[in-house]
């Protein structure tokens, strides 16, 4: 019975480690950014994460912004197919399309760039991907009849934070 028992609290000790990893440099590296929360909730949701160094925890971040700029573009693309007959609003949606494509691409080649050790401008690159965002707001703005949207100003708040983050965890050294 006492060896079984011994067996069960080791087997438990190693799950729990490996459940936890490195969760200290989450916690650690998180706190340098300005939204903390995000942060941590991005990676803790991530596995591979327990077991990267600060680059790897910025490719993974990367990789959920550029998630978030496709989907955006996807989305932004989808409603172009069932808004109204405003022609007005349809190419203004088709520009957002557009520039959250651009952001995808520009977060896709901060990851080329972070891998080859290009840090200048894998750093640019994420700069370049929060900024595309912005001409979508400034196209709902030329037409003042038009009301930006709060699912797209959700969404670009959201990919403007985690780039912020990216931008914040120094790993661009």
């Amino acid at each position: 019975m006492t060896s079984s028992v011994y067996i069960f609290l080791l087997i438990s000790l190693i799950l729990t480690s490996l459940t936890n990893g490195d969760a200290g440099l989450i916690q650690t590296t998180c706190k340098t950014t300005k939204y903390a929360d995000l942060c941590v909730s991005i990676l803790h949701s991530d596995p591979t994460s327990l077991n990267s160094d600060t680059k790897g925890l910025a490719l993974i971040l990367i990789r959920v912004a550029t998630a978030n700029a496709t989907a955006t573009s996807t989305f932004l693309s989808s409603q172009l197919l069932t808004t109204t007959n405003d022609t007005t609003l349809k190419t203004v949606l088709k520009e957002c399309s557009h520039m959250y494509a651009f952001s995808g691409d520009a977060l896709r080649a901060s990851v080329q760039d972070f891998t080859s050790e290009s840090y200048d401008y894998a750093y640019m690159h994420v700069m370049a991907a929060a900024d595309y965002p912005n001409a979508c707001l400034n196209a709902f703005r030329r037409y003042p009849k038009l009301i930006y949207p709060q699912a797209i100003a959700s969404r670009e708040d959201e990919l403007k934070h985690i780039c912020d983050v990216v931008k914040d965890l120094g790993a661009f050294q």
